[in-house]
């Protein structure tokens, strides 16, 4: 294997360009890292940092968010399932292991039932695979409260949601990484992919995935809680694993990340 070494790049696929980075070994197996709504690549920062020694990890920004282009929406599944293969393809990945936070792990599911011949493994963190009645008012509201006050005013609610309530009242660094993140997602993104998760509904189809697959999720998840991640994700996809992070929210990978890079990466190391 060669060198570990990182790039950031532009790929343009489907009329969109995107911003992508590449880390880790030349010629190791990929590893394709997807974020969640509000969040850009750089979330992922400290992960890659723990396995780019022996996997190629390629990521990149959703359309409407980090370095991305903003085409107006609204955005829908099948729409990011297929920029997901096209920034695949363009950037020369066959097949990868594919790991998603939230609407990352959604789009993972995507992939997983209808291109499982690209995935090597599947781990969908904090990612529910139906949006019920109030699980899709919560993303209108935030639609709503981007359009009439900003992205700003959503910080600290969101950050309440994500986070757990010890970790909010300690107000380490990292929630200020992640409310810039946040501020500075493009708002015409944010809508279009809150609109996707309006319409989230891969329930049914989550039996046709043949993918190796984790559900991760935190122990504290208001959004995606383990029970429901157990009965609606774990439950329906055959021989699908799932760990739950202690002492954590939405974000794992940012709020117990020692707990959140041992589960990924051994599960990775098995596949």
């Amino acid at each position: 294997m060669g060198e570990t070494s990182g790039e950031t790049m532009k790929i343009t696929a489907r009329g969109v360009t995107y911003n992508c980075r590449v880390d880790g070994k030349e010629g190791a197996p990929w590893v394709t890292l997807s974020h969640a709504l509000a969040n850009n690549l750089t979330l992922w920062d400290d992960f890659v940092d723990t396995i780019k020694d022996r996997y190629r990890v390629f990521r990149y920004d959703h359309r409407g968010h980090g370095g991305s282009d903003a085409p107006e929406g609204p955005y829908d599944f099948p729409m990011l399932v297929a920029d997901s293969l096209a920034i695949l393809d363009a950037a020369g990945i066959g097949k990868t292991h594919w790991i998603g936070l939230s609407i990352g792990g959604m789009i993972g599911y995507g992939l997983a039932i209808d291109h499982g011949d690209r995935l090597r493994s599947l781990i969908a963190c904090d990612s529910r695979p139906n949006a019920p009645e109030d699980y899709a008012d919560y993303f209108q509201h935030r639609i709503d409260v981007a359009r009439d006050e900003g992205m700003e005013a959503l910080a600290d609610l969101t950050i309440a949601r994500w986070f757990t309530p010890e970790t909010v009242a300690a107000n380490p660094p990292v929630l200020d990484r992640v409310r810039k993140m946040i501020v500075t997602t493009n708002p015409v993104g944010h809508a279009g992919l809150c609109a996707a998760l309006k319409q989230l509904a891969y329930g049914p189809e989550l039996h046709r995935i043949k993918t190796p697959t984790l559900i991760l999720g935190g122990e504290k998840d208001k959004g995606a809680p383990p029970d429901i991640l157990e009965r609606e994700a774990k439950g329906l996809i055959p021989g699908a694993e799932q760990v739950v992070i202690p002492d954590a929210g939405h974000i794992v990978a940012l709020e117990n990340p020692e707990a959140f890079h041992k589960a990924a990466g051994d599960f990775l190391d098995r596949h």
